[in-house]
């Protein structure tokens, strides 16, 4: 579909890590589920509490000064896909919070 393939981090049966396309600070990672649920569904799912540790792993593997884990909901929230997911940044000062 002319899409570049995932950079994957991570792989399992239930969870992936992938590298973001976008590169706004030097660690982009987003922390997913292999099957489709939207960001309230992993949220309200027995699937957070793993992606949570994963995303603790991977952000002391690949930025360990420091790290944040986020979570983006509906517009204002700036969502900008409906697969839910985390994101893990770091590798830099991240300033404040918005």
């Amino acid at each position: 579909e002319g899409k570049e393939p995932a950079k994957y981090r991570y792989l399992d049966e239930d969870l992936m890590v992938i590298v973001n396309k976008l590169t706004w600070v030097p660690l982009m990672l987003l922390v997913m589920p292999r099957e489709h649920m939207s960001q309230i569904q992993v949220w309200s799912s027995g699937l957070l509490v793993r992606m949570g540790n994963l995303a603790v792993d991977m952000g002391a593997m690949y930025a360990p000064n420091g790290f944040r884990i986020l979570s983006n909901f509906g517009r204002d929230g700036l969502q900008s896909q409906s697969h839910g997911h985390l994101h893990v940044i770091g590798g830099t000062n991240l300033g404040p919070y918005a």
